[in-house]
Order: structure tokens, then sequence, then C-alpha cells
């Protein structure tokens, strides 16, 4: 018992060499200090560490976007000046090609004139608006004050005066409409054709082309357009215009502003009454649809420009228009828009001849293929009370065509 109780003894003591006792207390202590020390490692470098290189790499992140911001600035600024630059280049060579496209618009007008009028230069050219269904108006003018035939030839080439009736062509080309105007033109030879299609509500774009096309054919100072219920002094025209020959931009007749008219139904409704205001408002300043002339610059201005140019609903307006922000003198001549007699009467004892006669009311000569002729009669009396008053023909626009008697061309 005694020899078994020690053997157990000493078997018990080594075990407990081995896992009992102070060691075995101490590695258990070990292996908690080592999940404590690990703990506070990461609590300590979560409050401090991170937030230190956080802080580290805020701040160096700062000075790159600071520094990236700046090179930003910098090269905004070096953008916008290169677009102002650019801007004021731009501006600069549209004005140069505008004024280059002016010159050769101007150049072609002078190389494609008629052929047998090459290399001449004309007084004015007169173009009087017609329609298909006016041929009873161009006979009466025809009859009193627009030279036919040779006297016609002759004024053209010895005074450097172009008179044609313009017109278009119908919907439907090579129709019947066409073709009588083609028989009157071979009669008479004293129209102009325009690349236009006829209608009451396309007169705006009949003008421009008018303009266009008579500045490409005839190299002229002045290009005037007049309506076929108008009576016309050649003579006074021509004296009016000799005024104005030495300006380049000058635009000629009987200046007015009438209401902008915002009622549809109405004549000369304005469908765009709304660019020009309040209600009641009135055009700006513009000749008279009935007759009126422009330099030569102005007659270029409109052939480079046509595409681009608006056109309203009444053509006089569209002229005006566009010679609005131009530096163009406006003439307001009222000689160009004198009442039929007695009004011219009046006015030629007054010692002011007229240079253009017709009836506000009518907006033209009322019943003009009627009295046309007794108009022409009347104006030819008060010239001759003129001359007979001023000892035969002293007046300038008495002897503009020089040899020719004023009433061989109608005056």
């Amino acid at each position: 018992m005694g020899f078994k109780y020690g053997a157990k003894q000493t078997h018990s003591y080594k075990l407990g060499s081995s896992s009992g006792g102070v060691s075995g207390v101490s590695a258990r202590w070990v292996a908690v200090f080592c999940i404590v020390s690990f703990c506070f490692g990461v609590i300590f470098i979560n409050r401090f560490g991170i937030s230190s290189i956080r802080i580290k790499v805020d701040e160096k992140q700062k000075q790159q976007v600071d520094h990236v911001i700046e090179c930003e600035n910098e090269d905004s600024k070096d953008i916008l000046s290169q677009v102002s630059h650019t801007h004021d280049v731009i501006m600069t060579l549209d004005k140069t090609i505008s004024s280059l496209e002016t010159e050769l618009a101007s150049a072609r007008s002078a190389k494609r004139p008629e052929s047998s009028n090459q290399h001449q230069k004309y007084f004015f050219v007169m173009g009087i608006m017609t329609a298909f269904s006016s041929r009873r108006r161009r006979e009466s003018i025809r009859e009193t004050w627009m030279p036919q035939g040779k006297d016609l030839l002759r004024l053209e080439k010895e005074k450097g005066i172009i008179i044609r009736f313009v017109i278009g062509h119908s919907a439907t080309s090579g129709g019947l409409l066409d073709d009588a105007i083609d028989i009157e033109d071979k009669q008479h030879q004293d129209f102009l054709r325009l690349n236009h299609v006829e209608g009451y509500h396309e007169l705006s774009s009949k003008t421009q082309i008018y303009f266009s096309t008579a500045a490409a054919k005839w190299d002229a100072d002045f290009y005037i357009k007049v309506d076929d219920d108008v009576h016309i002094n050649l003579g006074m025209i021509g004296s009016t215009l000799l005024r104005h020959r030495s300006k380049p931009r000058v635009y000629i007749g009987c200046m007015k502003s009438g209401p902008v008219l915002a009622q549809k139904g109405v004549k000369y409704h304005e469908p765009e009454y709304w660019k020009f205001g309040e209600d009641g408002n009135k055009y700006f300043r513009h000749a008279t649809g009935q007759i009126y002339a422009i330099s030569k610059d102005l007659a270029t201005f409109i052939s480079v420009n046509r595409n681009i140019l608006h056109k309203y609903a009444n053509e006089d307006v569209s002229l005006g228009s566009w010679f609005i922000g131009l530096d163009v003198e406006h003439v307001d001549d009222r000689s160009l828009c004198c009442q039929t007699p007695p009004d011219c009467e009046w006015k030629t004892q007054a010692g002011n001849m007229c240079a253009a006669s017709f009836d506000w009311s009518c907006s033209g000569i009322c019943k003009s293929v009627e009295r046309m002729k007794d108009v022409h009669k009347f104006l030819k009396s008060m010239i001759t009370w003129w001359k007979v008053m001023n000892a035969c023909g002293v007046h300038e626009s008495m002897n503009l065509l020089g040899s020719f008697d004023c009433c061989e061309f109608g005056f």
C-alpha cells in the first residue's frame, strides 16, 4: 500500500510539473494578455494611426485638388481669352467677306449687261410692276408717258434711261398667260421677265428679285420701282435723281409711317404685327409703295443678301426694313406723291412740278385705264404753261433730254 501510494504520488507530481501548478496558470494569462494587447493595438491604431494617416492623405488630396483648380482656372482664362480673340477674328472676317461680296456683286453687275449695251453706264432703270391681268393698264401707259419703239431705244442709248414692265411667270409654266406676255413683249420689246411666280402675296419677293435682276443686268446709278397705275413725269424724275447722284446710299420716296394693322381680313393686314410692339403702334419710316428709288449700292446690297432678307406682307414695309440699321440717307420727296388734278395745278403754279401723280384713296390713279389720258393731257398743258412762263424751257427738268422735245417723250 505504501509503495503504491508513493508511486502514485510520484506520478502525480510529474504530471503537475508539466501541466499544473504555476506554469499552467501563466500560459492562460499569456493568452489573455495577447488577446487584450491585440485589441488595444487595434483600438489605438483606429483612433490615432488611421486618423493621422487620413489627415495626411486629406491634406495631400486637398493640395492636389487646389492645384487642379488653379490649373483649370488658368485654363479657363486662357480658353475665354482664346474664344474672345477668335470671336473678334470671326467678326472681322465677316465684315471683310461682306465687303468683298458687295464688291464682287458690283463687279458682276458691271460684267453682265445686255450684249448690245456692254460697258455702258446708265442713269436709272425704271421697273413698272405689272400683272397678267393688267394689259389695259400697260396700254394706257404706252399711250401716255412711256416712250415707244425707236424713242424708247434712243432714250436708252443716248440718255441712259431704261424703262421696262416687270413681270414673272405663272404657276403653270408655258401656259396661256405666259404665252400672252411673250406675244406682247415681241410686239413692244419693253418687258423684264423675272424668275418669279406671280401672286398678290408675293410682292415683297417680286420687288427683291426685281432689284437683284436689274442690278445684274444694267449698271445704273439708280433703280426705280413704280406701279402700273401711276403717272410719271420722266423729266422731273431725272431732275430729282440728279440732285442725289453723288450719294452712295440713298433711298428716295414719299416717306410715311402708317399704322400696323393686326386685324385679320382688312387690307394691308400684317400677320407679324406682334414684332412691332403693342397694338396701335406704327411702322418705322419707309417710302410709300407706289414709287421709290434706290441707289446702286443699295440694289447691290439687296442682291448680295437676298437669301436672308426678311419679307413682310407689304412690299414697301419689307424694303424699308432692309435698310434699317444701315447707313442710308432717307429722302422724303413730295413731288413723288402728287395728287391727280387739280393738286398738280396748284403745285405747278407755285413753282413745284410733279414727278409722279396718283390718288391716295386708291393707292394709284382711280380708274387709271379710263383716266390716265386725261391726267396726262392736263399735265402736258401745265408743262406748256410752265415753259411759257419761264421763257420756253429754262427749268432743268425740261432740258434733261437735251435735243429731245419734252412732249415727244410724254412730258
